[in-house]
């Protein structure tokens, strides 16, 4: 995996890109990431200032993620939990159309 980390006026430290790194790491266990592209930005000319943008490269559909507040931690926090919302979503999605195809399927001795 690919990981692209930007920061748009804020500082790059060691501490927040490993942690950002960590998390973004962590998602690979639930989904197939090619590459990984992460923007951390700061508008102090708008309220709420902090804002965090994530696109999930992944075979299927990619993974799209916002979020904005007062702090980058807390923007940080909302985006990570949209990302697992959004994986949980899609794996249920994947688990019950792969149950319908296995229910919904007729055997050769149905067809007359």
């Amino acid at each position: 995996m690919r990981l692209t980390l930007q920061h748009d006026c804020i500082r790059s430290t060691s501490t927040l890109d490993s942690w950002v790194e960590n998390q973004i790491f962590a998602l690979r266990e639930r989904l197939q990431i090619d590459e990984a592209n992460v923007r951390l930005a700061h508008r102090p000319e708008v309220s709420p200032p902090y804002e965090v943008n994530v696109h999930l490269v992944t075979p299927g559909p990619d993974v799209f993620a916002e979020g904005r507040d007062h702090t980058l931690q807390a923007a940080l926090n909302k985006v990570l939990s949209q990302l697992n919302e959004k994986l949980v979503n899609r794996t249920e999605r994947r688990e019950r159309r792969l149950s319908s195809n296995r229910h919904g399927r007729r055997g050769p001795e149905s067809c007359t």
